[in-house]
């Protein structure tokens, strides 16, 4: 096919609510709901702390919520500060087949919208699915090589996915839909240099905050390219050594990558969640102590260590991308939520010296979902596990029962008991909200 950007801009315009299945539909909820708990956990940190003191000065009118907290940014600002929230524990969802994390950059321009211009929750809810395939198909065109040359995908690829959902919300025709695409295609970026660093959650809030400014361009006749996706010197040949233009057009309205969506148990990166499974279940089924190690080995994807590696990190930040710490702290607190990648416990003396016991093998014949566990103790005993696919994963997914879990245990650390109970419920009933900015004002700490 040779217009590319033009039939997937089209689908994107003509599409109606009505068209979305049901499950499809529900698989956009449980992204919303799991999204928001992130973006409302993550407002605390670090971070945002300095993002916000960075770049509050330059503001524009107070539009949109800073999810978590109690300033309001113009509609740009929000999205970019929301996305970073969002993805800044790294415990957001995860598209498995591309690792991109599509929540991020397309829900926090919706919402960030929504307060700025009249959206009933329905509406929302159609433009973020839509959002969500755009980024996924595009990214199934280019991953692997894309990704393997130093490409964060969330951000290269969320942008288009952002720009799709802004352009519907405004209306866009397909000319102009072409363009919102071409003009986020020319800000795609972010680098897997920048992971363990603050960089990596900037990425899918710039993803949101640019693909916004791209809709709104387009909105007013600013062009582009139209074939963004396809040309010789576009997207696809230019940030790839491989591509797959039927990945983006086939099966459009009949397959939907929203419905392959998983969620993280473990707040860190996804290729470790395999280990720390079978770590937490060895420590669980032995009642095993940090003493009682003599060493742990691992047997892994090559993407664990090439992703992972990390053998000293110093901050929480860099821990969620060491498979050295993450195991100690699962064996020694049978978890790995945000509280186990804190710079406390990264920095923990009893974690440091489990940590040193642990070692890493990469093989090219074990999957990325999978991991071998053998853990040697003093007495020198042997315990194996062998992880098939990681709790979380679409073979043992979260149901909602624990993504309710999870979101409770991060807004319930911002917000109080009843608002984040509140704002649980308006996440649930989004599609018949009848102003989808309510999801927004629950979300705040009211002064």
């Amino acid at each position: 096919m040779t217009e590319v950007t033009r039939h997937l801009a089209k689908w994107v315009v003509d599409s109606k609510f009505a068209d979305i299945p049901a499950s499809v539909r529900q698989s956009g909820v449980r992204s919303l709901l799991n999204w928001m708990g992130c973006a409302v956990g993550g407002s605390r940190h670090e971070t945002i702390d300095r993002a916000i003191a960075a770049l509050k000065p330059f503001s524009g009118p107070g539009q949109s919520s800073i999810l978590g907290r109690t300033e309001k940014f113009d509609v740009l600002h929000a999205a970019l500060i929301n996305g970073m929230s969002s993805h800044v524990f790294d415990f957001d969802d995860t598209h498995l087949k591309t690792i991109i994390h599509p929540a991020g950059p397309i829900a926090s321009a919706v919402v960030a919208m929504a307060e700025h211009r009249p959206t009933t929750g329905a509406e929302l809810l159609h433009a973020f699915i839509l959002g969500v395939e755009v980024e996924c198909r595009i990214g199934n065109a280019v991953y692997p090589a894309h990704y393997d040359i130093g490409w964060h995908i969330t951000g290269t690829a969320g942008v288009f996915g952002a720009a799709a959902a802004a352009g519907k919300l405004l209306g866009l025709d397909e000319q102009k839909m072409i363009w919102a695409l071409g003009i986020a295609g020319t800000q795609s970026s972010g680098f897997r240099e920048m992971f363990g660093t603050m960089c990596k959650s900037f990425h899918p809030g710039a993803a949101a905050r640019n693909g916004i400014a791209a809709a709104h361009l387009a909105e007013q006749g600013f062009t582009s390219s139209n074939r963004v996706l396809e040309a010789p010197r576009g997207f696809a040949h230019v940030m790839s050594t491989a591509r797959d233009f039927n990945e983006i057009t086939g099966g459009l309205g009949e397959v939907w990558e929203t419905a392959l969506n998983s969620y993280k148990p473990f707040a860190c990166g996804i290729v470790i969640h395999p280990s720390i499974d079978g770590c937490i279940q060895l420590r669980n089924e032995h009642g095993l102590k940090p003493d009682d190690i003599a060493r742990v080995d691992l047997r892994v994807d090559p993407l664990v260590l090439e992703l992972t590696g990390k053998k000293t990190p110093q901050t929480g930040l860099e821990g969620k991308f060491s498979v050295y710490h993450s195991c100690a702290a699962a064996i020694i607190h049978g978890a790995a939520g945000e509280k186990e990648y804190g710079d406390a416990v990264v920095r923990d003396a009893t974690v440091i010296a489990l940590r040193d016991k642990v070692d890493a093998v990469a093989q090219d014949d074990i999957a990325e979902d999978e991991a071998f566990i053998k853990i040697t103790l003093r007495d020198g005993s042997v315990l194996n596990k062998h992880v098939e696919h990681a709790i979380g994963s679409l073979e043992r997914p979260m149901d909602d029962k624990a993504l309710v879990a999870k979101f409770d245990d991060l807004a319930r650390d911002v917000l109080p008991v009843e608002r984040a109970d509140a704002l649980r419920e308006l996440c649930w009933k989004v599609e018949s909200l009848k102003d989808a900015a309510d999801l927004a004002r629950a979300a705040v700490v009211v002064k």
